[in-house]
């Protein structure tokens, strides 16, 4: 008889998984940790700009003390969801007593503008995951253009124009900002890695032209302006002579191609901001002019996947508002609307939880927040004979190499033993192939 235990599924080993996989660990649950990728890491892996080597080795480091958790089996290679390796009902027959989604944000968030199927159209997270080398996407061919837009206000549209600056060095990238220059949201820091290419020429038009529109809202065109130019003095040194300009108060409208679909032209809205209630918000006026570019990237955040088999709304999971097992005065379960009724063994943090809301220690802490709810419904339940075999048995049957958490390991040893024989800093396999070879799998 083998020894009674709560046994439960996590599904996705990014930052939130990973954490809540080791804290449920550490109270004695088996646990069964689920990738969709070969490497555990999720976007600290393959969403961190690449040269922030010492940060993303110091997340390797306690990912590679999660795999070695007693307790925690890890199964990368490993689909779940609807049309996957595995379903949410599987996983309930596999004798799992809980589910804890921790997949991060896997959807692909568009606006639905005609021409989004042209050559040249691209989500940021697909670019991020092709410059950081995560399978199949560092495998398909992106079309950067000499003439790039990157639409978004956000850190994650300063990534991707600082890899089109200082990677792809196209002739010139312009950030399309559906606000004002007063409502910018990525950090200084951030900027200091492209802003040695402002084009300050086109900055002092494009604040001129927008600063009648900002005084009427109670904006300072002069103050945003100094926000932007104050990452100046520590401006990372050129590298190219790409000019990277912004255009503030636009929308994109619709994308526009050649006879092979290749992008040609991107039309936008002007829009104008305006003050209600005290809230202030850009609105159409109708007035719609092209701009000319081969390559735009949407830098608009991310949803949920709706092929995972749980109930979405605005992009995200649908969360039970009246938690049963509140924490940190947040809701970490899932409702279904349809039955006005909670799903009461699936839980989720992290990116599944909300969308694109916050970095690696805010995922961290989100998983383990959501591992405490998982503890405390585990509480209501009677531990079970656990045992990984029918589970193992069950994979076996897939015909595809799964990864274990020895396997795990020595493919982050695999490529660190790479690193060191290239005089890198840091080395990846760019293909599941390579990777699969690498720890003779």
């Amino acid at each position: 008889m083998g020894e009674k235990k709560y046994m439960i599924a996590v599904v996705g080993a990014g930052p939130a998984g990973l954490y809540g996989a080791r804290e449920l660990a550490h109270l004695g649950v088996d646990v069964a940790l689920f990738n969709r990728d070969i490497k555990p890491g999720g976007l600290a892996e393959y969403g961190i700009y690449p040269d922030k080597i010492t940060m993303k080795n110091g997340l390797r480091k306690q990912f590679r003390q999660v795999l070695e958790t007693p307790g925690v089996n890890y199964y990368g290679n490993v689909t779940v969801g609807q049309n996957a390796d595995l379903t949410l009902d599987d996983l309930r027959a596999l004798g799992f007593q809980a589910i804890f989604v921790t997949t991060g944000a896997q959807g692909t968030k568009w606006l639905g503008l005609p021409g989004e199927d042209q050559t040249g159209v691209y989500h940021a997270k697909d670019v991020v995951y092709f410059y950081n080398h995560l399978p199949p996407f560092s495998q398909k061919d992106f079309r950067f253009g000499s003439r790039c837009l990157v639409v978004g206000a956000g850190n994650v549209m300063i990534d991707i124009v600082r890899y089109l600056v200082r990677e792809a060095k196209v002739d010139e990238v312009t950030a399309l900002v559906r606000r004002g220059p007063a409502e910018i949201k990525f950090t200084k820091k951030e900027l200091e890695y492209v802003a040695a290419n402002l084009d300050l020429d086109a900055l002092d038009e494009e604040i001129a032209r927008v600063a009648d529109n900002m005084r009427e809202v109670g904006q300072d065109p002069q103050a945003a302006k100094e926000t932007i130019l104050a990452a100046l003095p520590k401006a990372a040194p050129k590298v190219s002579e790409t000019k990277f300009r912004f255009q503030f108060l636009v929308s994109p409208q619709q994308m526009l191609g050649d006879e092979q679909q290749m992008l040609t032209t991107v039309e936008v809205e002007d829009n104008k901001l305006v003050l209600k209630d005290g809230v202030t918000k850009p609105r159409g006026t109708g007035n719609i002019r092209p701009i000319e570019a081969e390559t735009i990237v949407f830098a608009i955040g991310d949803k949920v996947d709706e092929n995972f088999g749980l109930p979405i709304e605005w992009s995200e999971f649908v969360k039970n508002e009246s938690p049963r097992f509140p924490q940190d005065d947040k809701t970490f379960e899932i409702y279904d609307p349809d039955n006005n009724s909670v799903i009461k063994d699936i839980f989720v943090a992290g990116w599944s939880r909300k969308a694109s809301d916050g970095l690696v220690g805010y995922a961290r802490k989100d998983g383990i927040s959501g591992a405490k709810v998982v503890w405390q419904y585990l509480q209501t339940l009677q531990p079970i004979e656990s045992s990984m075999s029918v589970l193992e048995e069950k994979l076996a049957s897939l015909d595809k190499s799964i990864v274990n958490n020895i396997a795990a390991l020595q493919l982050y040893q695999a490529e660190s033993d790479e690193a060191e024989k290239r005089s890198l800093d840091e080395f990846k396999f760019t293909s599941n192939e390579e990777m699969l070879k690498a720890i003779n799998l």
